[in-house]
């Protein structure tokens, strides 16, 4: 229950709308105890009394209680729906600023598909019982309660036995919440399975055309969609014989009052207006009793939702988000690009060292080549400068600060990333442009996207910069999204830049064009280059080689190729690589020549 509380906390935050809205919802319960009593007068004075004078009046007053109720039960629709929609915005988004306070690596363990479940779907359950449950709740007690007030006032033995299925129903209520939480969690999780496979086929819809493979992945779907189904049926086959079972009971009391009410009336004890009037208000005490049934309902797929919600809220955010009052890094002095790592080591969750004491040094304006095999750790080392995660051991410094002692946004925001694949958003070119520079005009993208080679192509496009460019960038080639790419790096102006594998997915002729540009876009900043083609980076100024995590072999490119070590036999395998993709491209060139 304590997830529940939590959620009842957003209340707070608009007492006047919760106040309105449970004013009249008391106003339009009260109403309900009015049209059985007029009911009574009428049968037993205007009728059976002989005083045809009060029936219009009694029916103006029953008519009068109807305009009252419902005009104050749409009233209360209306401010519900607004405190509804208000309360879940505000839930929807402290779970998205929370979101995006959370560590990479927390990403890397949870499907996408089962996060915007969480916070689409279950915010929306929370919500849920926030409002409805808080409505629904008041409405029923309310209305119980005044209810079982006009029963004792016109018989108190008959109020009694309308009293007598309670116990059943609260024996009932308990077994059904005692047991409620596992079904509920259970349908839950196979929602989130459903949408996370949903996700992944939509984003990998080509793979999955190239290999021909939509039978095997409508299977695959068809196999968690039914696990969602089977959850649902046992939530439903359980409520299907809770929810029947709890209206027999009250049915049961309704016969029994008509029994001993029936009784009285022939022993003249009690007369018949008085026995309508109280079989119409037995009517009111058990509807609310099934209300609250419902409310059960919500309240457990509420919880099982509320305890996904709060479990991505209750994790720790990444550190140094904020600056600390014992900061060493002054705001105003701008990052000169002094890079340090010292003995450092990291590893993921725990597991064998990526990285194992790496130590070097990258001054301002250097060019540092990370180069080594796959799962060397080069990646990872560039990850460690953008704490992106954070190392186990050692220290990272930048002029002469650890990189702890900097605030997040402070960091990163000195540091462009250019990376193998080149993520746009969908939207137009501009757009993703100023990602980087909000405020920038469109004279200054268009300057921006001349030094990464990008103007000519987006002056070409329909639109120009206000062209969309599709999901992740989908209307652009893999070349204009890179330029682009460079071209969004090159607005942001940072004083350090990390170019990893930046041209490993283009051709020979894109390479030429793209790396032109980034050596325009590492002109006088420090910078890390992870490079596949080896050819790229011999004018580093220092040549890191890992293996394993550890740097073997470090110094300028013809020193390294004299010593004939890891260095001389990756760059020779680059070189060989190089000339079969050379020979490629000239053996296609020819055969597009002939065919034209």
């Amino acid at each position: 229950m304590k997830h529940l509380l939590r959620v009842f906390g957003y209340v707070r935050h608009y007492p006047g709308m919760a106040a309105g809205m449970l004013l009249c919802a008391a106003g339009s319960t009260l109403m309900v105890i009015v049209f059985p009593a007029v009911t009574q007068r009428i049968i037993d004075d205007a009728i059976r009394g002989g005083r045809p004078d009060l029936l219009l009046p009694l029916c103006l007053i029953g008519l009068g209680s109807f305009v009252l109720q419902n005009g104050l039960t749409s009233l209360r629709i209306l401010v519900n729906n607004i405190f509804e929609q208000r309360v879940i915005f505000d839930l929807r988004s402290d779970l998205y600023a929370h979101l995006q306070r959370l560590p990479l690596n927390w990403f890397d363990n949870r499907a996408t598909g089962d996060v915007m479940t969480r916070v689409i779907e279950d915010v929306s359950s929370m919500e849920r019982v926030l409002i409805d449950g808080i409505e629904t709740g008041l409405i029923a007690v309310l209305q119980i309660a005044s209810v079982l007030w006009m029963l004792f006032y016109y018989r108190a033995s008959l109020a009694w036995a309308a009293l007598l299925p309670i116990p059943f129903l609260a024996a009932g209520a308990m077994t059904y919440t005692l047991t409620a939480h596992r079904r509920y969690k259970a349908q839950r999780k196979a929602s989130s399975a459903m949408n996370s496979l949903l996700h992944d086929n939509l984003a990998g819809i080509r793979q999955i055309k190239t290999y021909v493979r939509e039978e095997a992945e409508h299977a695959r779907f068809n196999a968690v969609s039914d696990q969602l189904r089977r959850a649902t049926l046992w939530v439903m086959k359980v409520w299907a014989g809770y929810s029947p079972t709890m209206d027999f009971f009250t049915n049961c009391g309704l016969v029994l009052v008509v029994f001993l009410g029936g009784r009285a009336v022939l022993a003249g004890q009690m007369q018949i207006g008085e026995l309508v009037a109280f079989l119409a208000l037995v009517k009111f005490l058990y509807d609310p009793i099934a209300k609250l049934h419902t409310l059960n309902q919500m309240l457990q797929a509420g919880r099982a939702a509320a305890a996904r919600v709060f479990e991505i809220m209750d994790e720790a955010p990444e550190p140094g988000l904020v600056e600390s009052r014992g900061s060493k890094v002054e705001s105003q002095r701008p990052i000169g690009g002094d890079i340090e790592f010292t003995d450092v080591s990291f590893s993921y969750q725990g597991r064998t060292n990526v990285l194992q004491h790496v130590s070097l040094r990258a001054r301002p304006g250097e060019t540092i080549a990370l180069v080594g095999t796959t799962g060397a750790g080069k990646s990872t080392l560039v990850n460690l400068l953008t704490r992106f995660y954070e190392f186990d051991q050692g220290d990272i410094t930048i002029d002469g600060v650890s990189l702890r002692d900097f605030p997040q946004a402070r960091l990163r925001g000195a540091i462009g990333l250019v990376t193998q694949e080149s993520f746009l958003f969908n939207g137009t070119v501009r757009e993703n442009l100023r990602f980087a520079k909000p405020d920038a005009t469109d004279e200054e993208l268009l300057a921006a996207a001349g030094s990464a080679g990008a103007r000519a192509f987006i002056e070409r496009l329909p639109e120009g910069l206000s062209t969309l460019v599709g999901e992740r960038g989908v209307k652009l080639s893999v070349g204009e999204k890179q330029r682009v790419s460079i071209a969004r790096v090159l607005l942001k102006d940072p004083p350090i830049l990390i170019l990893d594998e930046a041209t490993a997915s283009v051709d020979n002729e894109t390479e030429r064009v793209i790396q032109a540009a980034l050596d325009q876009l590492m002109s006088h900043r420090t910078c890390f280059v992870i490079a596949h083609r080896l050819s790229t980076v011999r004018n580093a100024d220092q040549i890191l080689v890992l293996e394993r995590g550890r740097i073997v072999e470090r110094g300028r490119h013809a020193e390294l190729l004299l010593r004939g070590g890891k260095y001389s036999q990756l760059y020779a395998a680059s070189q060989q690589r190089e000339e079969e993709e050379l020979r490629t491209d000239a053996a296609e060139s020819a055969e597009e020549a002939v065919a034209a």
